[in-house]
This record gives structure tokens, sequence and C-alpha cells, in this order.
């Protein structure tokens, strides 16, 4: 593995541990033993030691936004009025805080912020943006774009690195 925040090389093992963590993450780890060709031990061993060095960061379920009331997915290009420490930071929180916004990213370009939201509709989506948007200080300009549906999501690094199955 290259780069600044890698402590060691990942070995084939780790690949493969890593591969079949991130298409099911409830394997239990007599499971994953199995899967990548260890005993138990030296497996739960490896994958605390992913965890433990970040390359593992957490586990979670996915959910399907629409059975829970929110069908709608939009992207928001956010700029704003300054860029000092206090206003990324207030804005950083702001966002941290709104339950409907689910990833926010940094970015270059015309753009200062890249937001994913999931709201119910348009009135949805006015609601978190009267209510909830509207109110966060440092905003210029926001824009948006209403997804209709999405083709890939949450794909994996792992095919970027060399394939050792």
């Amino acid at each position: 593995m290259s780069g600044s925040s890698a402590t060691r090389q990942l070995d084939a093992i780790d690949l493969r541990i890593l591969r079949a963590l991130s298409r099911d993450g409830r394997l239990s780890n007599s499971q994953l033993a199995e899967k990548v060709g260890l005993s138990p031990s030296p497996c739960w061993q490896r994958t605390r030691r992913l965890e433990a060095e970040g390359v593992i960061k957490g586990y979670s379920a996915i959910l399907d936004q629409t059975r829970l009331g929110a069908a709608e997915t939009v992207i928001i290009e956010i700029t704003l009025e300054r860029h000092d420490d206090k206003v990324l930071e207030e804005f950083g929180r702001a966002m941290s805080a709104i339950p409907e916004v689910q990833e926010v990213w940094l970015t270059t370009g015309e753009y200062d912020y890249l937001l994913k939201v999931a709201v119910s509709g348009t009135r949805g989506y006015e609601e978190f943006l009267r209510h909830k948007l509207y109110r966060v200080s440092g905003i210029r300009n926001a824009r948006s774009i209403f997804t209709l549906r999405c083709l890939k999501e949450r794909g994996s690094i792992l095919p970027l690195l060399a394939e050792t199955e």
C-alpha cells in the first residue's frame, strides 16, 4: 500500500480479509477464517490489527432510505461567503448535526462543498432548505440537483490493488 498514511504494506492475506469483509461485514470470525484460508486465531488477530491501524474504519448496516421515508437523494453544491477557519468549522459542525445530510465533501473548483442529502420529495426538500440548510450561517450560494437513481453505491477500492486470490 502506498501513501503517507500507510503504516505498513498489506500482504495477500490482509487483502483477502478486506475483500471478504467488504462483501459481507457480518461474517463471523470462523467464516472469515475459512474464506481466507487461516485458522480462526490468526484471522482474528489480523482483523483486529487492521482495525487498530485504521484500515478497517468500522462496520455498519446499509439502510434503504426509501423504506425509511426519504426516497429522494439530492446533491447540493455549496459556496461559502468566506473561507476562514471559523466559517469552515461552523459549517462542518452544522452539517454533522443535520440528519438528512448523508455525506459532505470539501471540493475544489467552482463550489466549496458537495452535500448528499436524503429527503421525502420536493416538500421534504423545501422543509430541509427552509428550516435547516438556510439557517446555517456563511452560505453564499446553494445549487441543487435531484438524482434519478443510483447506478453504483459503495464501491470498493480493493480492485485497484493487486488481485492475489
